[in-house]
C-alpha cells in the first residue's frame, strides 16, 4: 500500500493504517504472505498451482490449475519456471504455506496465494471445472499493455535518445540510489502536480517515449496509467530494481 493509499484508506475511516515503504520485496523478505486478486487467478499470466491430492483436483478445482499434490511437491517444484508468477492453493493452510516458503528460499520471487485457499475461492462464487488431471506446466513471460521489455528499458539507459525514463519511487528510496539517467518524481507528487508535469521534466514532448519505473512495477504501472489519460507515449517496467547509489541491479 502506498502512502497515497493509506490516506485514501483513513478517508475512508479504517484506523490502523500502516505503510511499509519498502515494499513488496520486503514484505517477501520477511516471510509474508500476498494474496492474488480474482481477476489475476481468472485471467492472468500465471502458474495456478492445486497443492491437494490429484483425486481432490479431478473432483472440483480452480480452471488452469496444475496438480502439483503437496506431498510431492519439495520434488517437482522445479518444473515450474523460476521467473513465472505462481499462485498457491490448497485445503490446508500448512501446505500452502510450506510450500510458500518452499519457493522463496530457492529463489522464487512472484508467489502468491488464494486467500481462503480452496474454500475462500468457493466462498466468493469462483467457477470450478472438473475432469482428469492436469500436469503440464506450460508458462510463458507476456507483456502486458504499456509494459516495457527488460532489455529495451535497458536500451534507454545506455541511450538517453530511446527513451526518458522516469523514477517514480519516493525520495527516501531515491536517497539509497538511482540510475544516473533518470528523472525523479515521486508517485504522489506526479499525481497531484500533474498540469506541471511536463515543466518537471526536462524538454519532454508528448511523442517521446517515456520507461517508468518503481522497486516493483506496480507503481510504475499507476503513474502509466495517469499518463496515458492525458495522452502522453509512456510504458512502465515490471521488474525487481534495487539501487546502492549509481549501481542499480534490474531483475525479473
Amino acid at each position: 500500500m502506498s502512502t497515497k493509499s493509506a490516506g485514501q484508506a483513513v478517508k475512508a475511516g479504517y484506523k490502523n493504517i500502516r505503510v511499509m515503504l519498502a515494499g513488496e520485496p520486503a514484505w517477501v523478505k520477511a516471510g509474508y504472505p500476498t494474496y492474488a486478486n480474482y481477476g489475476w487467478v481468472c485471467r492472468g499470466n500465471i502458474v495456478l498451482i492445486d497443492l491437494r491430492s490429484a483425486e481432490k483436483d479431478a473432483a472440483a478445482r480452480i480452471p488452469r490449475s496444475v496438480s502439483m499434490p503437496f506431498a510431492d511437491f519439495a520434488d517437482n517444484y522445479d518444473e515450474i519456471p523460476i521467473k513465472a508468477p505462481v499462485v498457491l492453493y490448497s485445503d490446508k493452510d500448512e501446505e500452502t504455506t510450506a510450500a510458500m516458503k518452499i519457493l522463496h528460499d530457492n529463489g522464487y520471487k512472484k508467489v502468491s496465494l488464494v486467500e481462503g485457499n480452496f474454500l475462500g475461492w468457493k466462498r466468493v462464487g469462483g467457477s470450478l471445472e472438473k475432469g482428469p488431471v492436469v500436469t503440464d506446466v506450460r508458462w510463458k513471460r507476456i507483456l502486458a499493455e504499456g509494459e516495457v521489455s527488460v532489455a529495451e528499458f535497458e536500451r534507454a539507459l545506455a541511450d538517453p535518445k530511446v527513451a526518458t525514463i522516469l523514477d517514480v519511487r519516493t525520495k527516501a528510496e531515491v536517497a539509497s540510489g538511482k540510475f544516473p539517467s533518470s528523472q525523479h518524481i515521486p508517485l504522489d507528487e506526479l499525481c497531484k502536480d500533474m498540469d506541471q508535469f511536463v515543466c518537471k521534466i526536462r524538454d519532454l514532448q508528448k511523442d517521446e517515449k517515456i520507461y517508468i519505473h518503481c522497486t516493483t512495477g506496480a507503481r510504475a504501472e499507476m503513474a502509466y496509467k495517469e499518463l496515458k489519460k492525458r495522452d502522453f507515449n509512456a510504458f512502465y517496467l515490471v521488474a525487481e530494481v534495487d539501487c546502492k547509489g549509481n549501481d542499480c541491479s534490474i531483475e525479473e
